[in-house]
């Protein structure tokens, strides 16, 4: 099939997976592999913006991930800060807008002020919309959208897709063109689930710390092979 290369996806998501793995076979502390993964991640990010993508979603802390062992939670959340804290000044030196998607009880005070700094400082930058799914959940982010739909007052005949839809974290996101999923696995692990009804799959056997910007070209040649038909 002929590839169209003057499509790119507007909204590219990455589920973030196999940092644990990826340390396992090298033969590192798991904090090793999420190390590695946030640094695979910041040439990702890159990647897809100089490539034309206008938004990009990562998957980094799920609702469920709190199970795991705390140290590693701990390390988690202060590579978090970390990240989110340093990198402030290449988001606004490329003029990318950063967003916070998920709950934000029970996040430390450090990271979410750090969080919200960074949302603060790059709220009209529009050379791209990063949004980090953090202490995120898709089914939780329906149900905190249909929830407002009742606090504003909606009658039940007007709680339409699109009310929901005006409710989500971050409305002005716009729907999934492609999802991508490194490690081998498949599955959503409940991941945007509004966003994703029509959007397209793409699964890598890779480890997450072994992506490139490389990828991130295949990922979007593989794009333009696609027909979307959105029910037609």
């Amino acid at each position: 099939m002929e590839i169209d290369t003057t499509v790119t996806p507007k909204h590219l998501g990455f589920i973030v997976d196999g940092n644990r793995r990826w340390a396992t076979m090298h033969s590192l502390p798991e904090y090793d592999g999420h190390l590695a993964g946030y640094n695979a991640l910041r040439e990702v990010i890159d990647g897809a913006f100089e490539q034309g993508v206008q938004f990009v979603s990562i998957y980094a802390f799920s609702t469920e991930n709190w199970k795991r062992d705390k140290s590693e939670v701990g390390n988690l959340m202060k590579l978090a800060t970390r990240a989110v804290t340093s990198d402030l000044k290449h988001f606004l030196d490329e003029k990318i807008r950063v967003r916070y998607l998920g709950r934000r009880e029970g996040i430390g005070a450090k990271l979410l002020a750090a969080v919200e700094k960074a949302e603060e400082a790059t709220r009209s930058l529009t050379g791209g919309t990063l949004l980090i799914c953090f202490n995120y959940g898709g089914q939780q982010e329906i149900a905190d959208a249909a929830r407002k739909c009742v606090e504003d007052g909606l009658s039940p005949q007007n709680i339409t897709e699109q009310a929901i839809t005006e409710r989500l974290y971050a409305p002005e996101a716009p729907a999934l063109d492609m999802i991508v999923r490194t490690s081998g696995e498949h599955r959503l692990s409940n991941f945007m689930l509004w966003r994703a009804a029509y959007s397209e799959f793409y699964f890598l056997k890779k480890y997450w710390p072994d992506m490139t910007k490389q990828d991130v070209t295949d990922i979007i040649k593989e794009y333009g092979r696609r027909q979307r038909r959105f029910g037609a």
